[in-house]
């Protein structure tokens, strides 16, 4: 039998503890160590450079017309509940809850009212990107460079909202076309998709550089997100606008398609304003390139501007006009301003509306 003087006890006592905490401390650091390890692969994964839009992350993009959600968040629902802001009165009916009627105005009316409110909800967006050959204008431009073709400034554009809507913990969905609807993804929120969206956009940014033909064909891949986005949404579409459809009423009758399913519809309509609204080119003859067919013509600039400027000033006024009607709002955005002047004066404009 062992015999163990009090401060034997003591002195085991004491070495337990020391070895339990030594354990402790390494399995605390072996853990830290697996988190650190998986965020820099995450950060590795995720090489947007956050600088061009870093400015953004504090401000609320609130949707300007009542949303459907599905937590609460900060837009208003167009569904009536009694938790967050009174909406309005109606008459009481028979055999109704008597738990929101308005006491004080039966006083001074003598007649019963239940109070009915606006609840708050989370916004749903869907981000729609053109990634048609026309999209990759001008160029050459490479995906770690500080220039922009339109295609870059749409993909930095997109990340930029997604971290906004991820702050204020809205669901993002993400849509890319060209001749067809390439990616489709429903609206969510949390941490893994906000990965997944931004692992779509990446390989998205790292084709800048490449020049593969393909057409543009809106008016299809609208009509598709009109129909697959099945609740109301804010859908915001980066995107040149230069359809191949032989009819441009087609493409209006798709944005409309959108408006009909009660979603709220930004275009931001993404250009390179001095060569292709302003046809600013030395007077020299040049090569122009359709990008989207591969078909070349041979022409001084000078010479062909003024017919130019008319059509393109024809076909902006009717854009314009066109998303006037249907209550969709119209953004021109110049690549070469950057992404950060563009979102942040649009944004501010709409928080100057609430």
């Amino acid at each position: 039998m062992n015999c163990y003087s009090q401060t034997d006890l003591w002195h085991i006592e004491f070495v337990s503890i020391l070895r339990f905490c030594a354990e402790k401390r390494e399995a605390i650091n072996n853990q830290q160590s697996t988190i650190s390890d998986l965020q820099s692969a995450t950060h590795m994964a995720l090489n947007i450079d956050r600088k061009y839009f870093q400015q953004l992350g504090r401000l609320e993009f609130l949707a300007k017309q009542a949303v459907e959600g599905f937590i609460t968040g900060l837009h208003k629902s167009p569904f009536h509940g009694f938790s967050v802001e009174f909406a309005e009165h109606r008459l009481y009916n028979t055999g109704e809850s008597t738990r929101h009627i308005d006491w004080k105005l039966y006083a001074r009316t003598e007649k019963l009212f239940t109070k009915r409110y606006e609840e708050e909800t989370n916004l749903r967006c869907q981000l729609v990107i053109d990634h048609s050959s026309s999209m990759y204008y001008p160029g050459p431009v490479s995906a770690d460079s500080d220039q922009f073709n339109k295609l870059k400034f749409s993909v930095y554009a997109a990340a930029a909202l997604i971290e906004m809507f991820k702050r204020q913990r809205d669901a993002v969905g993400l849509s890319l076309f060209a001749e067809d609807l390439d990616t489709q993804t429903i609206a969510r929120s949390n941490s893994a998709h906000h990965r997944f969206l931004y692992t779509h956009l990446e390989a998205l940014l790292n084709t800048v550089g490449e020049k593969e033909q393909s057409k543009t064909f809106a008016v299809d891949a609208l009509h598709e997100i009109a129909e697959k986005v099945n609740r109301r949404s804010l859908v915001i579409v980066f995107s040149d606008m230069l359809d191949n459809s032989d009819n441009r009423d087609e493409l209006f009758a798709a944005l409309q398609h959108l408006r009909h399913n009660k979603h709220e519809v930004i275009i931001f309509h993404v250009v390179d304003k001095k060569t292709e609204l302003e046809f600013d080119f030395p007077n020299r003859p040049h090569t122009f390139v359709d990008l989207e067919s591969g078909e070349e013509i041979k022409a001084n600039p000078i010479d062909i501007r003024q017919t130019y400027l008319e059509q393109m000033e024809a076909f902006h006024r009717e854009l314009k006009v066109r998303c006037g009607q249907y209550h969709i709002d119209f953004i021109q955005a110049d690549v070469s301003e950057g992404v950060n002047p563009v979102l942040m004066q649009y944004v501010l404009k709409r928080q100057k509306l609430f």
